[in-house]
């Protein structure tokens, strides 16, 4: 019998890693005790030909990709009774691809265990979804993701503000400590905004201009920044009003790049914006 099996949550909260876990239990064989078994030696050092993870290329996967690993399902199992297929963000299927994958769904081998990945459900084709067993990942409690990253992460001096910016997720942390000297380029940048001018401001050696491999990140980033004003600014409403224009001239930045507008051009107007905005200068 066929298993389908949705995952869905924001990203960086454990899905892949426990679909892993998962995908291990089902192909153990378990008949050896206190010793790993074959399958699970193999698993562990990703060798084994009962187990595959497909992920996007360049942010999509095409129907050829699902085509591959469907003519692959047809093979029996080599080790044990199973095959487990991990389709990592799911989401991002072209619709062709997830068409492919539902003739596949409406007549499986019944040894197949197939696992999606999801960050956006609505992305996922209903006709797929009708057929899953869905699990939904929800964010992580601050206190345990704080008691966590310490532990595991040697994360230290992590305030209430810092921690509820990871948004309960385990990856936005990880990502902010590997850049963490450039986030904190950024937090000098963005609290000096008010002493400079705006030729100043547009000086191509500032940390957004230099970082542009970076810089949905870096936007992200200041979003939260922006959050924590909002949240220090008591009854002041117009300040926060501010506060709130300037994140949607963030998320209008981050939607003209998407759309690939000119990196230089998009963060000057940003620049400008946010310059007028928070101290209303035409």
């Amino acid at each position: 019998m066929l298993i389908v099996i949705c995952l869905f949550g924001k990203e960086g909260i454990g899905k892949k890693e426990f679909a892993k876990a998962f995908a291990k239990k089902i192909l153990c064989l378990g008949d050896i005790e206190e010793k790993a078994c074959k399958s699970c030696i193999e698993f562990d050092s990703n060798n084994n030909p009962d187990f595959l993870i497909l992920e996007p290329e360049n942010n999509v996967i095409k129907i050829e990709q699902i085509r591959t690993l469907m003519a692959k399902s047809i093979e029996k199992p080599i080790i044990g009774k199973r095959k487990v297929y991990i389709i990592d963000e799911a989401d991002f299927m072209t619709r062709e691809a997830q068409n492919s994958l539902l003739k596949t769904l409406e007549e499986p081998p019944e040894y197949l265990v197939i696992i999606l990945i999801v960050k956006n459900e609505s992305q996922i084709l209903t006709t797929i979804k009708s057929r899953c067993t869905k699990i939904a990942f929800k964010p992580i409690e601050d206190n345990i993701l704080k008691k966590y990253l310490e532990q595991k992460y040697s994360f230290n001096n992590l305030d209430e503000d810092r921690i509820k910016s990871f948004d309960g997720s385990i990856g936005i942390a990880l990502k902010w400590k590997e850049k963490e000297e450039l986030y904190k380029q950024i937090e000098d940048f963005f609290y000096t905004i008010e002493i400079k001018d705006k030729i100043e401001l547009l000086n191509n050696q500032n940390p957004i201009y230099k970082n542009k491999d970076d810089i949905m990140d870096i936007l992200t980033y200041m979003n939260t920044l922006f959050l924590k004003k909002i949240k220090h600014e008591g009854e002041n409403h117009e300040l926060i009003a501010k506060n709130i224009e300037c994140i949607e001239i963030l998320e209008n930045t981050k939607k003209r790049l998407n759309s690939n507008g000119n990196f230089d051009m998009c963060i000057d107007s940003m620049l400008l914006h946010l310059h007028d905005t928070l101290f209303d200068k035409e």
